[in-house]
């Protein structure tokens, strides 16, 4: 995977779309490009606990305790945070997921802001392509709700 060249693309488009190995298409998106009309199914990637204050409101910490100690890919949803008046949210809540996989950490770390991603079954051009299995595409990826109070709920999918 050629990070350098998707950082670029990404930087001067404000977006980039990347195949990755199952064949999916991976559309990243700058948060401040998000419009209404590109739907509700985009989740926040973020590279760094810490980036959680920036999509969610303030979590307890049983809350950041399950995201941080999390052992399989698992995408959030949560309370947004008050200062996001644009994007993906859906009755209140923003999804949002911690990409532990080194290489995908670490396209996002170079990108160094939470990112929004859709995934396509391919039928967008893809800008770039790498063999690379995207984490969330895996069988054992997990879906819950995570309250700033520490609620918690498990949503099936």
């Amino acid at each position: 995977m050629d990070q350098q060249a998707i950082v670029k693309t990404f930087r001067d488009k404000g977006e980039v779309t990347i195949k990755e190995g199952n064949g999916k298409i991976l559309t990243f998106l700058k948060s401040d490009n998000w419009k209404p009309e590109s739907g509700y199914d985009w989740t926040y990637l973020l590279f760094d606990l810490f980036q959680i204050r920036s999509v969610c409101e303030p979590f307890s910490e049983v809350s950041l305790d399950i995201v941080e100690l999390g052992s399989k890919p698992t995408i959030f949803h949560s309370p947004v945070n008050p200062v996001i008046k644009n994007g993906p949210i859906h009755h209140g809540n923003i999804r949002f997921s911690l990409i532990r996989e080194p290489n995908w950490n670490k396209l996002l770390f170079q990108i160094s802001q939470p990112v929004l991603v859709k995934i396509d079954s391919g039928t967008l051009q893809a800008d770039f392509q790498t063999e690379l299995f995207f984490p969330l595409l895996g069988p054992n990826t997990k879906e819950m709700f995570l309250g700033p109070d520490g609620d918690v709920k498990i949503i099936n999918r």
